[in-house]
């Protein structure tokens, strides 16, 4: 489904030149499950980000079917993010003037209001939340605001699922249930999910590992 070619991202940092990520390259299929591991300033958000169409590569490629995405024009690249892909980030970014359901309804793209309301209700009783369906997200845990961002991630039906330490901000029973459901969403809906993580707890529990350190891959 995606390959990367030979992925780098240079910052300029005044005179300085700092490297985030330095030429990697990989294949994921569909439907892998795959986390990417590594401390903090490793890169490995960084790798992400490009993967995910959100931050363009100083060089390399990331291809989609066949196509590189970062050859698209902005707005084709836009449609593809829209489309495809799912983000999940580790502090929610909800909207809170907006209800449960609104939140999740109003990432939906090319939908009519009244089917992405429908859609927003289906996928909070597939996440098992649908009685906060009415909640403001000042009214809700740190775990059920990171089950609205997941279902917000899938209003548009995305292919692949990418989140960027998605349990950093979440107790150990909440990060088991939001793992369990990302594993969930693997297993049933048969979605791509790459992970970002500094826990190696919790990417071992991923089909595959992608281990980053300065920038670089040290096994898969």
């Amino acid at each position: 489904m995606l390959e990367l070619k030979s992925l780098t991202k240079t910052y300029h940092n005044g005179k300085e030149n700092v490297c985030a990520v330095k030429g990697v390259s990989l294949e994921i299929n569909g439907q892998d499950y795959l986390a990417i591991a590594g401390p903090s300033g490793s890169g490995k958000s960084t790798l992400l980000h490009m993967l995910g169409g959100l931050e363009v590569p100083t060089t390399g490629e990331v291809v989609f079917e066949g196509k590189n995405i970062y050859g698209f024009r902005d707005d084709e690249l836009s449609a593809w993010r829209n489309r495809m892909v799912g983000f999940v980030f580790q502090f929610y970014h909800l909207i809170e003037e907006l209800d449960v359901r609104e939140n999740i309804a109003i990432a939906s793209f090319n939908q009519k209001r009244d089917c992405a309301s429908k859609k927003a209700l289906e996928l909070l009783k597939y996440l098992e939340i649908e009685d906060r369906k009415n909640f403001f997200p000042s009214q809700l845990s740190g775990g059920e605001k990171q089950r609205v961002a997941i279902a917000r991630a899938l209003i548009n039906e995305p292919q692949i699922v990418l989140c960027d330490e998605p349990t950093g901000s979440l107790d150990k029973d909440s990060q088991d249930k939001v793992i369990g459901l990302l594993e969930k969403l693997n297993r049933e809906m048969k979605k791509t999910v790459i992970i970002v993580t500094h826990n190696m707890e919790l990417a071992k529990r991923a089909d595959r590992i992608l281990s980053i350190r300065g920038g670089e891959v040290k096994f898969d």
